[in-house]
């Protein structure tokens, strides 16, 4: 066990997590969010440090993909080369959705008032910004990421404000993409900067430093964090994905898909051989954004998503959650729209007598009125209505997972399905089946996963540089300038400390208009070959090569191991039984608390576990046993 109290927070749309690891073990806890994340998170800090502060708070948050979801980012100007100031807007020539000509593209955070076109003198456009008084800019010229000089010359004018530098921020080519990520930056780094300097100020008595979660799974500073706000966008989810890959690799499983299924969406991502898929290139509410983050596929499904009817009649189930308030009907909050948190309670899936977190009691006769009045509206009984919104948000959360798998060419049955969240176990099995899956894995302190995965990840760099060769055998030497630059930062911004380096580069055929990313070393274009082949159903091996852009990873190891992270002490509660509705109706099943299953323990049936963070539900004819670490193993017996 580490020898550090590190404190891990993760923010999400219903609940706060909180993880503490120390010497004595890890200790964990579950609070309301609230609308100033840092109350939450302060809240529940001073209540799990008790007065000794831990050496670090490492937070995932999800204030940036806030912003942009509630449009709630700075007034932002943007400067680019004159006569492409409408980039930003014309984007791309695809279209959001092929066969509907209603959808459109969002509007763009710079109106067209607020872009300045550059011809080469700084002095002018420095007098339109400030004539202007944006409270954030974002500069974007067509050829910065092979000579930033004269973006370089534009910040130095506009020392007085926030500046985002493509060459920065992301220095790669296409301007389209480029921009885009920029002006991101630009629209967020206010709203960021200021919600973890309000943090780290009331933090003090938590921990000795705050550091915050990237993207890409792993952590950076917070004066990194407040410039790079775009690298945040993904900052909660990744940290359950890195818990994951540690207990992957621990119980050697080659591949994972992990199921997080917490009160407001679901996050799903695969990972191979113990490391998750990164990706380069995402789109965020219609956005896009160059910059790496592992390959996460969000859904809005959870426990809080409100079922509702459509104007045709059929009944739908988020994406809007009932959050943290009011909550749903169940816990007594003034909700009335019912959500698949009271259809699970209804059907049994959480026993009516479960305290979440601790604390809270749940109203099961509230969650049964709510869903008999949607019911009445549909024709259907109580019963009917709730198995109904099970069946709906397992849909939602069903192509989430082929979007991970069988849309890229890996077959779910082989994978391991790793659930976690709030609700992950009581929703994996039904998944499992539809996927043909037949090994789900229920960790300890599944509940709060993420901010466990928040102090097993370790300090990270990601930079990148787009160059154009045909030739693998010409790389060393850019790339070898990449990684001493990348080292050298490194160790600014983690205190002189090293780390390991891993080297990728974005290939293509000649003339294509998209890339994979392979790692460097031998076989390099033989590689390639396979994988477009993997992907795309096809490769063209006499084909030539076009180098595009080079990319470097620097990760530490983390402070926290997957061997420090000790089961939960095994407690004497009974097995008690419990009403379930199944197919052939309600019977009583196995009850067990789950702190009271010991490594080892097997049984076969279905049955319900519960926790104060989670409750996992064991479907039929599934074997469950309980791993050397308290991982929780349930298998179909099926291939």
């Amino acid at each position: 066990m580490t020898t550090e109290r590190r404190l891990g927070v993760d923010v999400g749309g219903t609940f706060t997590d909180l993880v503490l690891s120390s010497p004595e073990g890890i200790l964990t806890a579950k609070v309301p969010t609230t609308p100033d994340q840092s109350d939450g998170v302060v809240t529940g800090g001073h209540t799990m440090v008790d007065g000794t502060p831990a050496v670090a708070l490492v937070h995932g948050t999800t204030i940036a993909t806030n912003a942009v979801l509630e449009r709630s980012g700075v007034r932002t100007a943007l400067i680019t080369d004159a006569g492409f100031e409408d980039v930003i807007e014309i984007g791309r020539q695809d279209r959001p959705s092929l066969y509907d000509p209603a959808v459109t593209r969002p509007a763009p955070l710079v109106t067209r008032q607020d872009r300045i076109g550059f011809d080469g003198d700084v002095d002018v456009v420095a007098a339109r910004v400030r004539e202007m008084d944006p409270a954030s800019v974002a500069v974007c010229l067509a050829y910065s990421y092979v000579d930033p000089g004269a973006e370089r010359a534009i910040a130095s004018a506009l020392r007085d404000r926030a500046v985002s530098l493509s060459s920065v921020v992301a220095p790669e080519f296409r301007e389209f993409e480029r921009t885009s990520t920029t002006v991101m930056n630009a629209y967020l780094e206010e709203v960021v900067s200021s919600y973890l300097s309000r943090l780290g100020e009331r933090a003090g008595g938590i921990a000795e430093r705050l550091t915050v979660m990237r993207s890409s799974g792993g952590l950076i500073g917070v004066d990194e964090a407040s410039s790079l706000a775009v690298s945040l966008l993904l900052s909660g989810p990744a940290g359950g994905v890195m818990a994951a890959a540690a207990l992957g690799g621990a119980h050697g499983f080659p591949t994972m898909i992990t199921f997080d299924m917490g009160g407001t969406s679901t996050d799903v991502c695969r990972i191979d051989d113990g490391r998750p898929e990164l990706v380069y290139q995402r789109f965020i509410e219609g956005y896009s954004v160059r910059m790496p983050s592992v390959a996460v596929h969000t859904v809005g499904a959870g426990g809080g998503s409100i079922a509702w009817i459509d104007g045709g009649g059929s009944l739908r189930v988020g994406p809007h959650s009932a959050g943290s308030v009011p909550g749903p009907v169940c816990y007594g909050g003034g909700g009335t729209d019912p959500t698949v948190t009271d259809a699970n309670l209804v059907l049994g899936r959480i026993p009516a007598d479960v305290r979440l977190g601790g604390e809270l009691g749940l109203d099961i006769g509230a969650a049964h009125g709510a869903l008999t009045d949607l019911g009445q509206r549909l024709g259907l009984d109580t019963m009917a209505t709730a198995r109904g919104i099970i069946a709906v948000v397992d849909s939602h959360m069903e192509r989430a997972i082929r979007a991970v798998s069988i849309e890229q060419g890996i077959d779910p049955a082989g994978a391991v399905l790793v659930a976690f969240g709030g609700a992950g176990g009581l929703h994996a099995g039904s998944l499992a089946r539809g996927l043909g899956m037949s090994k789900i894995v229920v960790p300890p302190h599944a509940g709060v996963f993420s901010a466990l995965g928040l102090v097993m990840s370790p300090p990270r760099l990601d930079v990148s540089r787009s160059i154009h060769l045909e030739d693998p055998g010409l790389i060393a030497p850019a790339m070898a300038d990449l990684v001493a630059a990348a080292r050298r930062r490194f160790a600014a911004t983690h205190g002189g400390r090293g780390g390991t380096v891993r080297t990728l580069v974005d290939v293509r055929y000649r003339g294509q208009a998209h890339e994979l990313t392979i790692e460097t070393g031998p076989g390099l274009v033989e590689r390639f070959h396979i994988e477009h082949e993997r992907r795309n159903g096809f490769c063209r091996p006499d084909d030539p090569v076009e180098i595009v852009t080079l990319r470097v990873e620097v990760v530490d190891q983390p402070a926290l191991t997957w061997a420090d992270v000790a089961p939960p002490p095994v407690t004497s509660a009974p097995e008690s039984m419990t009403p379930l509705e199944l197919e052939s109706g309600i019977e009583m099943v196995p009850l067990y608390d789950r702190g009271a299953l010991a490594p080892g323990f097997t049984t076969t049936g279905t049955a319900v576990i519960v926790e104060d963070i989670g409750t996992t539900l064991v479907p039929p004819h599934h074997q469950l046993e309980v791993l050397p670490d308290g991982t929780i193993a349930m298998s179909s017996g099926t291939t």
